[in-house]
This record gives C-alpha cells, sequence and structure tokens, in this order.
C-alpha cells in the first residue's frame, strides 16, 4: 500500500517543515555535552571557583577605596587632615614612604589614588588616575575631606581676628561643626565605582565562561564534521535548514545555560544583586548569541577536534581580559580598556555593571545592547553562511 504523502513535504525535497528534526538534533547535542564529564567541570565548577577565589582577592576593600598618603610633616595642617580622611568611612589611608611608590600604587592599581602634604604647606599633591570611577571617587573624598580641613582653618582665623583667643576660637568652630552637623557628601563619583568582591567576579565570570564553554563546544562541531553525522542527517528527510537550527539553537541553550546558572548560584550562595531581571536577561541573551555566532564560526573554520580547545578558550581568556573579566579594569588602563571596547565582554561589563546600580533598568543599558545585538547578528549571520558551504561537507 502506497502512503500518501504530508501535506507539507516538499514535493521532491528532502522531507517535511517540522521542528521535529530540530529538536531530535537539538537533543542529541545536549546528550552528548552531557556525556562529557570534563566539559561538565568547566561549566559547573570551574566559574564558582574562580568566582570565590578572585572576589576575596579584590574583594577586601569592597566598601573603602586604597589611598595612599605621604605626610612627613606634624604641623597642625597635616594633623587635621591625616584624622579628617581617616575618619572617612569610604577611604582606607595607608602611609607611603615616597611620592614616587604613591605613583606606582595608583598606575598599578593597587591605590585608588594619593596624597602628598608637603610640611608646613597648604599646597597639597595629588596623585589620581583620571579614566576610572575609583580614582574619581577617592579624588571627590580626598576634596571634601581637604574642604572641611579648610574651612576649620578659615573659620578659626576669623575667630581670632575677632578677638577670640585661640582657645575661645577652637571651641566657638568646634561649636558650630557641633550645630550645623557633619555632612555627608555621596557624589555621583563614588556611585560610577566599580563594584569589589563577588558583585564584580560574578559578572566577570559570566561572560568569561559562558563564551569560553561556548569555544569549548565548537570541537563537538568539528567532530560531528569529522564523522560525517551531518552529512548522514542530511541523507535523511531533513532539509539543510534544519541542520543549521539545530546546530545553533544547541549552542545557544548551552550558553544560556551557562550563564543562567550563574546569576542563580551567585545571587544564591554569594548575594550578588544583579539588577532589574529584564535588563540582565537581556544582556544573557543577546551575549548567548554573541557566543554562539563565535563557536559556529570557530567550528566551521577548525578542520580537527584538536584545534577547538587549542585555539578558543584561548581565544576567550584573552577577550575576557581586555574586557575586564579577569581582573578589575580600573587596574587595565586607558589604552587596554579602549581596546578591549572592540569586541564583546567590555560591553557586557558595561551592561552588567550598570544594572547592579540602585534605580537602573533596561534604558540604562540600550547602547551596550545595541552594540552586543550588532556584534550578534555579524557573528551569527557570518557563521552560518559559511556553515552553510563548509560544514556539511566532509573534513
Amino acid at each position: 500500500m502506497t502512503r500518501a504523502p504530508r501535506p507539507d513535504a516538499r514535493p521532491g525535497g528532502p522531507g517535511p517543515r517540522t521542528p521535529r528534526p530540530v529538536l531530535a538534533l537539538v537533543a542529541a547535542n545536549l546528550r552528548r555535552h552531557a556525556r562529557d564529564r570534563v566539559g561538565l567541570f568547566f561549566m559547573v565548577v570551574m566559574p564558582f571557583v574562580s568566582i570565590v577565589f578572585v572576589g576575596m582577592a579584590i574583594g577586601n576593600t569592597a566598601d573603602r577605596l586604597p589611598v595612599g598618603v605621604v605626610a612627613p610633616g606634624s604641623d597642625a595642617v597635616t594633623a587635621a587632615l591625616l584624622a579628617e580622611l581617616r575618619a572617612r568611612p569610604d577611604l582606607e589611608v595607608t602611609a607611603a614612604g615616597s611620592a614616587r611608590e604613591l605613583r606606582s600604587g595608583v598606575r598599578s592599581g593597587a591605590l585608588a589614588a594619593g596624597l602628598v602634604i608637603p610640611p608646613g604647606s597648604t599646597r597639597l599633591n595629588l596623585v589620581v588616575t583620571q579614566a576610572n570611577g575609583s580614582g574619581l571617587a577617592a579624588r571627590s573624598a580626598i576634596d571634601v575631606a581637604v574642604g572641611r580641613v579648610a574651612a576649620v582653618q578659615e573659620a578659626t582665623r576669623a575667630a581670632e581676628a575677632a578677638g577670640a583667643s585661640p582657645a575661645e576660637a577652637a571651641a566657638l568652630v568646634r561649636r558650630a561643626q557641633a550645630e550645623s552637623g557633619r555632612v555627608a557628601v555621596t557624589g555621583a563619583a563614588a556611585g560610577a565605582a566599580d563594584p569589589r568582591g563577588f558583585a564584580y567576579t560574578a559578572p566577570a565570570n559570566l561572560l568569561l565562561f559562558t563564551f569560553i564553554n561556548s569555544m569549548a563546544v565548537a570541537a563537538a562541531l568539528v567532530e560531528s564534521r569529522r564523522l560525517g553525522l551531518l552529512q548522514r542527517a542530511l541523507t535523511a528527510p531533513v532539509r539543510r535548514a534544519s541542520v543549521l537550527a539545530g546546530e545553533a539553537l544547541s549552542r545557544f541553550l548551552v550558553a544560556l545555560a551557562q550563564a543562567a546558572l550563574i546569576v542563580l548560584v551567585s545571587a544564591a550562595a554569594f548575594g550578588v544583586t544583579w539588577g532589574d531581571p529584564l535588563g540582565v536577561a537581556a544582556v544573557v541573551v543577546v551575549f548567548s548569541l554573541v557566543a554562539t555566532g563565535a563557536a559556529l564560526l570557530v567550528g566551521t573554520l577548525l578542520r580537527t577536534p584538536d584545534q577547538a580547545p587549542a585555539i578558543g578558550p584561548p581565544l576567550g581568556v584573552i577577550l575576557g581580559m581586555l574586557g575586564g573579566c579577569l581582573w578589575p579594569r580600573e587596574s587595565s588602563g586607558d589604552v587596554i580598556n579602549a581596546l578591549g571596547h572592540l569586541f564583546p565582554h567590555a560591553w557586557g561589563m558595561d551592561a552588567l555593571l550598570t544594572l547592579a546600580r540602585p534605580g537602573t533598568g533596561l534604558t540604562a543599558i540600550l547602547p551596550q545592547l545595541a552594540v552586543l545585538a550588532g556584534m550578534a547578528v555579524l557573528l551569527l549571520g557570518g557563521a552560518l553562511a559559511l556553515f552553510r558551504r563548509r560544514a556539511l561537507t566532509a573534513i
């Protein structure tokens, strides 16, 4: 008995237009990834090892900015200024041996700022890098401290000029300070500083491992080409577009699962506040598309499965380094940070760190999302076009 052709089948074509072949290919790829114990270790364990150790390394000054001070004198101005700086809850003041040591600490990122207080002089030397949020926040805090000391000095001189003795002038100034209260200045620069600790390493490792593990998964695509699995799939009644869609969707789901795992576990275990869920979801989806496009491109260009782990993960580490995923980006300098914005990780960090600030939402990261979406379109479009030409032929 002859079976009637399915109504959705193409005449003389390779198969029906149903999602079943795509889903079958996705399921087969995911089962293969699930059996890869090494891959699961790098997907489930390694991101959190990195979050914990790097977060602890950079998290000691989570709420306080390190500021170095060179103050060889012991005059009243120096004493008052040191007391004012040390009283600030947002500064961690340490003594430095020389101005050269201060500059070295600021350049390396060990210090957010440095201050040289010459003995007997009111002309202070501030050492700070203007290009990062910590430096601007430290400068703002130092300016406030200097302003308070200067105001006390001026008030004391004014009282003495009016006929008060030094003791009476000091008492009048203390009374005025008590009555006016201490004004807490929290400038916008302090809010713009990157967070420390787990609040920084969690989004950094989300981007880093989502991309790296997508690159590692590219090896499975090369293996499928080498074994001729894709070519055999086309002998079945399956459309070529279904094969392409299945390969892309399976890698997108792996990237999405990696990102979702880091978001959920870091929020539950480390108390990381990610911000607006809609904004975070948008960044995760767009960045996962970028990683998927990169994985397909690498999997299409390479010729042996051994080349994928040798090239893909190191490439992901380099891009992560440029994007501030391996260490605080304020330690990288202007050139590295500018170069990093040629690649997706830096834009992803900008978006996720912006969302972590109170009061921000999806609208605050639209420029970063637009750039990431453009990168995703270029990578996916190029990868799928090349995949259509090369990957369905045996190697």
